[in-house]
């Protein structure tokens, strides 16, 4: 087999990792001059910062003005289990997986909570639930789109606009880059660290009315450590949602995540964000359709995210390879395109089947994802014919 000279063109930006992911274009630590260093983010210029963060954030992802947002601790992971400790429990509840982080919550619920009335609806990897058989008169858990699998929802019709139970939803690689139907959905999460590029450790929280509503009028059996209560004495913690946050945020982070915000704003807000991440991924997907020994993980095109592309190596020699040898080929790819520095952090989620995971969330150029594709054909092909070669 001929091996390809390596290709001209490199990505300016070799950083395609699913999380933290790419910094926005253009960034630079000079962005972040204005931070509140060294103060208190009690004083009024920390409270400040952590309102414009909230503000911002309703206005570029289009959030109902009678939704609250809240800062929270503990990155995307934080803001779920704040929402699963805090509400679950009032009725039955429907969980619902398809990729390692919705298994997680799953084992949260079922094996932590342990939850008497708690039904599991789970599909493989590349697959979507069948969200028939989920029942919206209970709460219902789900990811709206899987960061290890690549597989999303299209969209909120599966939802019933009258619903008894609540929707809680885990957004965390679809927030900015995705059309979140709110009206869908009673609570959202998602990290800074995602579509935004921002940097890690806080996540955001987003309560519709009616989850305000179980917030108040509901008490879990199992006690509450401080770091998940939402309320006090029986009313929401108004503080949390004005920039009051439970503890301690890095005010140096939260100026990189108003730096994306306005960045997103003055490209054009969601719709601009929405269309990079599109466009990304048409890049990827045009590669993978005309490329015999790849193939993307999500069956469904329907259910293909435009953030954290799955793709499996499908050449027969090597599917061939017993599953060790499988994932020793795709990492070898990896490892070959982080050694000349065109893509960093691009392997499969280690839950996931072996293969390369790619983000095309809205801070990736579509020419850095262009480049790419002509640096996965030259790994792929000599790593080709060094399997030939010990053959």
């Amino acid at each position: 087999m001929t091996v390809l000279p390596k290709p001209d063109l490199r990505p300016a930006n070799p950083n395609f990792s699913s999380g933290p992911c790419a910094k926005r274009p253009g960034w630079s630590l000079q962005a972040l001059a204005d931070a509140a260093l060294g103060r208190s983010h009690r004083a009024k210029i920390g409270k400040t910062k952590l309102q414009q963060a909230i503000d911002l954030t309703r206005e570029v992802l289009q959030v109902p003005a009678d939704y609250r947002i809240g800062i929270v601790p503990a990155s995307d992971t934080g803001a779920v289990e704040m929402a699963l400790w805090s509400l679950l429990g009032a009725r039955g509840v429907d969980m619902v997986a398809w990729e390692s982080f919705g298994a997680g919550w799953v084992t949260d619920v079922v094996k932590q909570l342990k939850l008497p009335d708690a039904r599991t609806f789970e599909a493989p990897y590349g697959e979507l639930v069948d969200f028939s058989k989920v029942d919206f008169d209970r709460d219902v858990v789900f990811t709206w789109n899987g960061t290890t699998s690549g597989v999303r929802v299209p969209n909120a019709d599966f939802i019933p606009a009258d619903r008894q139970g609540l929707t809680i939803c885990d957004a965390t690689s679809a927030a900015f880059a995705q059309n979140l139907d709110f009206q869908k959905l009673d609570v959202v999460t998602f990290s800074w660290q995602k579509v935004l590029g921002g940097e890690g450790a806080h996540g955001m929280l987003i309560l519709s009315p009616r989850a305000v509503e179980r917030l108040e009028t509901y008490k879990p059996a199992w006690p509450l450590p401080k770091i998940f209560r939402l309320t006090k004495g029986g009313k929401l913690i108004e503080g949390i949602f004005k920039g009051e946050t439970i503890n301690t945020p890095s005010m140096l982070a939260v100026e990189d995540y108003l730096d994306a915000l306005n960045w997103a704003k003055s490209i054009g807000g969601l719709d601009a964000l929405i269309a990079r991440a599109d466009r990304n991924f048409a890049v990827l997907d045009a590669f993978v359709e005309k490329t015999p020994w790849l193939a993307n993980l999500a069956t469904d095109p329907a259910t293909r995210s435009n953030t954290s592309v799955c793709l499996t190596i499908i050449d027969p020699e090597v599917t061939a390879l017993d599953a060790e040898a499988q994932a020793a080929f795709a990492k070898a790819i990896v490892s070959a395109l982080d050694k000349e520095g065109v893509a960093y952090d691009i392997g499969a989620y280690r839950d996931a089947p072996s293969g390369l995971r790619i983000w095309a969330g809205a801070t990736v150029e579509a020419s850095d994802v262009e480049a790419l594709t002509h640096w996965l054909e030259w790994a792929f092909q000599n790593q080709k014919a060094a399997l030939k070669k010990a053959a």
